[in-house]
């Protein structure tokens, strides 16, 4: 990694690049001078200054599947800390990748980060990317819950869906637990394995993706986590999910099997939030209304 002198990267510009020897391997020669411009194969997706693809990469070194983020338009205070203190690391990419080597030290499954980099200037400017490996073989929970209650027969599929429930609950609580909030916890940000595979149930085989948001909050905790559970609550409204389902992911995650006065609030003011989340969603996906959120 470079940033250079202060003069150098208002003037001309700099970068800051890390990578696995793997990654650089399969990218070529001059991948970074590339990033920012590189095809995407599929899974496209853009909004507000930042985009996400999936790239294959092959060749007589091997194949590697990653997501590939990049964010082109950023605060302006993050373009003026980057340039006069670069070190640090301002930029979405460089946040997320020491998020994810966080959680890992809590045991926290996450994908694998295998190269990130921010442009620093010239001028003010900064852009950032980060790679981070596919996870093969898993899906996100808003598919893998329907797919399983298909797949399956209803006794296997209760009993999947409970060690689904308590994993999530135990992901959830390890977080909170420490005070880090997640600020996208929705249900799609939790991979499972294939529902059919003998080992899917084992703890610490769900993993979390998603974590560029993640923050430490130690003075309003309690605000970031109604913000949480209320994300997960209203994305949790899809097929095979039901208010036991629901009840049973809060008990285990207070680690009580019955309410006090202390979770009844709790859950009072998660499901005042996710009734907001319906409401303004509501507005923005008319005429395609979805259902209200249920009570616990």
């Amino acid at each position: 990694m470079s940033a250079r002198g202060f003069w150098h990267r208002l003037m001309k510009g700099t970068r800051r690049v890390w990578c696995r020897l793997e990654w650089r391997a399969l990218a070529g020669d001059q991948w970074d001078e590339r990033i920012m411009s590189m095809p995407v194969t599929d899974r496209s997706h853009a909004k507000q200054g930042r985009s996400t693809g999936r790239v294959i990469l092959r060749n007589q070194f091997g194949r590697m599947v990653v997501y590939l983020k990049r964010h082109r338009r950023l605060a302006w205070w993050r373009r003026a800390l980057a340039t006069f203190w670069p070190d640090h690391g301002w930029s979405p990419a460089f946040a997320e990748w020491r998020h994810l080597q966080w959680a890992e030290t809590l045991g926290i499954r996450v994908p694998e980060p295998v190269a990130a980099g921010e442009f620093v200037g010239p001028g003010f400017r900064l852009e950032s990317f980060i790679a981070i490996k596919e996870l093969t073989g898993m899906s996100p929970l808003h598919e893998a819950i329907p797919g399983a209650e298909f797949a399956l027969s209803a006794g296997a599929f209760r009993s999947w869906k409970q060690k689904v429930v308590a994993e999530a609950a135990r992901l959830t609580r390890i977080l909170h637990q420490a005070k880090r909030y997640h600020k996208d916890l929705y249900l799609c940000h939790f991979f499972a394995f294939d529902s059919l595979d003998p080992n899917a149930h084992q703890e610490g085989r769900m993993a979390l993706i998603d974590h560029h948001r993640l923050g430490y909050h130690p003075w309003t905790s309690w605000h970031w986590q109604v913000k949480d559970l209320a994300q997960l609550l209203y994305s949790s409204d899809i097929a095979g999910i039901d208010r036991r389902d629901r009840l049973r992911f809060l008990q285990l995650y207070l680690g009580r099997r019955k309410l006090d006065s202390n979770g009844r609030r709790l859950m009072h003011r998660v499901l005042a939030k996710a009734a907001r989340y319906h409401r303004h969603n509501s507005k923005r996906a008319r005429p395609a209304a979805r259902p209200e959120v249920k009570a616990a």
